[in-house]
């Protein structure tokens, strides 16, 4: 593989690109912290790294998102965060060439290789109409030129799946050829990138979306690495529970990907069990960064929660739990914001909750507000990994969380919290008033808290996602 690099122990000698629909800072919760965090640790590993974003939003949006990532650390400077639109309508003898020249010599709409799945499963969820366009979005350049026209589908969630033609047009606004929906677009631009690096390429794809488009997509120089971010079930979220119904296509093309990466053990072998081993199954985590635990702002008392607020995370639970523990001088906070805001609100209103519990918005300092805690709790009713949960034993902080799949019980068996029956608000209450009243019981989860988070920090998941990704370069390119 060439000479060694600077973060040979973790990587081999190739180009990676993280791939994202979207990335922009404080939107989509976990998965955006999640996905710049991989590309971050990859970076700080040696790994040269660029994140590719498919968003069609305008070009000084996506250069404030850069410059956010920058000012919060998420993203450092040596990372390239690309977009797809923004390069297409780049001058004549940039970017915009591969585009130009990929509408004039596609194939038909029907010899292409992703036509076949865009029918097939679209039709298992939706019904027809996926190939023929309602409208037209016309994109244009800095001057106010044309280059291209996007397919507009209206009420159909697999709209990414169209076959409807993506129109391309010349310097003069003279239609110069088509591609195949949005799936030829995409691809056209990734061999663009994948040509541009001129060696072997990972690709880690963080969108089920994406994957549906590249399943078929095969480059001499390309292995891909999906990775997962979230639950592929149903409620109740038992093993033998109904899939939802986006994953279920998605599993029908698993095999296509030269790696599969799930975030916990738990979820990775309710798949293997479910669906057999014909693609590759392995467990990389999101890692966090850990620091020595400090509790010269520990708040007795203080309990607080950190999530997106979306009914899937049932904070309501907690807040009723927490009002029924009734533990004298305990205050709770929610940080976080979403769907839900307004009506917990009202609920607060409702249960006359005053100053006890309080609703903070988002922070961009998680870590600090985990210092101040003596314990968090989380209501979820499902989880991908639970980030937040791994930060705070990281910070010292004592953790009660509703056994739920995935990450909860993965974590907290190692130590530092307590698992609560799923959907038992009396047994959450008790938990919280046992943890704040037991001065023993809290001081001894805290002691283990830091020990119980080492499984997930940067160096753990960066090797695990590093043999990922040899495995996938050892073996036969899969499509």
């Amino acid at each position: 593989m060439g000479d060694a690099a600077p973060g040979e122990d973790f990587f081999p000698d190739a180009a990676f690109l993280v791939l994202s629909t979207r990335l922009i800072p404080g939107l989509d919760g976990g998965y955006t912290i999640a996905t710049a965090a991989r590309a971050r640790q990859m970076a700080e590993r040696g790994a040269d790294v660029q994140v590719l974003t498919f968003d069609p939003g305008d070009a000084s949006a996506h250069a404030s998102h850069r410059s956010e990532f920058r000012r919060l650390g998420m993203l450092p400077d040596s990372i390239q965060l690309r977009n797809l639109f923004d390069e297409a309508a780049a001058p004549d003898g940039g970017a915009a060439g591969w585009l130009r020249v990929a509408a004039a010599t596609t194939k038909a709409p029907d010899e292409d290789a992703n036509r076949p799945l865009a029918r097939k499963d679209a039709a298992h969820s939706t019904g027809a109409g996926l190939d023929v366009a309602d409208a037209y979005r016309e994109l244009t350049d800095a001057a106010g030129r044309p280059f291209a026209a996007l397919p507009v589908i209206h009420g159909n969630p697999d709209w990414h799946l169209s076959a409807a033609p993506v129109r391309v047009y010349d310097e003069r606004s003279v239609e110069v050829g088509t591609l195949p929906g949005f799936g030829g677009l995409y691809r056209a631009w990734l061999d663009h990138v994948a040509d541009e690096a001129g060696r072997q390429v990972v690709v880690i794809c963080e969108s089920r979306q994406l994957g549906e488009l590249l399943a078929n997509w095969s480059h001499p120089r390309v292995r891909i690495v999906h990775a997962i971010h979230t639950m592929h079930l149903e409620p109740p979220y038992t093993p033998e529970a109904a899939l939802n119904p986006l994953w279920a296509r998605w599993f029908a093309i698993s095999d296509r990907f030269d790696a599969v990466t799930w975030p916990t053990r738990a979820q990775r072998d309710d798949v293997v069990a479910r669906f057999g081993d014909d693609a590759e199954h392995l467990v990389v985590p999101n890692g966090i960064r850990l620091g020595a635990a400090d509790d010269s702002a520990r708040e007795p008392g203080l309990v607080v929660s950190m999530s997106r607020l979306a009914p899937g995370k049932r904070i309501d639970h907690l807040v009723r739990a927490f009002l029924m523990a009734d533990v004298p001088g305990a205050r709770l906070e929610i940080w976080g914001d979403g769907p839900s805001t307004g009506e917990l609100g009202e609920l607060m209103d409702r249960l006359a909750a005053g100053d006890r519990v309080r609703l903070m918005g988002r922070t961009e300092d998680p870590a600090a507000v985990l210092r101040r805690a003596s314990l968090m709790v989380t209501s979820t009713a499902f989880e991908g990994q639970g980030l937040s949960i791994v930060e705070a034993l990281a910070a010292g902080c004592p953790v009660i969380s509703y056994d739920v799949r995935y990450g909860p019980g993965d974590v907290l068996r190692r130590g530092g919290g307590l698992l609560i029956p799923s959907g038992d608000e009396q047994a959450l209450a008790e938990g919280v008033r046992e943890v704040l009243t037991d001065a023993e019981l809290r001081e001894r989860l805290a002691g283990e808290a830091p020990a119980a988070a080492s499984a997930w920090s940067e160096d753990a998941a960066m090797t695990a996602l590093a043999g990922a990704v040899r495995a996938a370069l050892d073996g036969p390119q899969r499509r």
